[in-house]
């Protein structure tokens, strides 16, 4: 065991676009350096690919990310902050 946590948030967005924005804001008002990443999510039983959700994967070993400032964070624009 090397004692790193394995941390990670998990924002679901509904499209790229706001995704996108929400790695922005990330970086302008939280700091975050390391690239999130960006993963397309095909809700089950859809296959129109407008209905796919977007969600953004951060890593967050040191704890310093604020679950609820992601909360917010996602909320404006229309999404949320999954539980691990």
């Amino acid at each position: 065991m090397s004692g790193v946590s394995d941390v990670r948030h998990v924002l679901v967005l509904p499209d790229r676009d706001a995704a996108e924005e929400v790695v922005d804001a990330l970086r302008e008002r939280l700091g975050v350096v390391e690239e999130p990443q960006l993963v397309r999510d095909a809700l089950a039983g859809e296959d129109d690919a407008e209905d796919a959700q977007w969600l953004v994967v951060l890593r967050d070993e040191d704890g310093r990310l604020d679950p609820g400032e992601l909360d917010r964070l996602a909320g404006q624009w229309e999404g949320w902050r999954e539980e691990p």
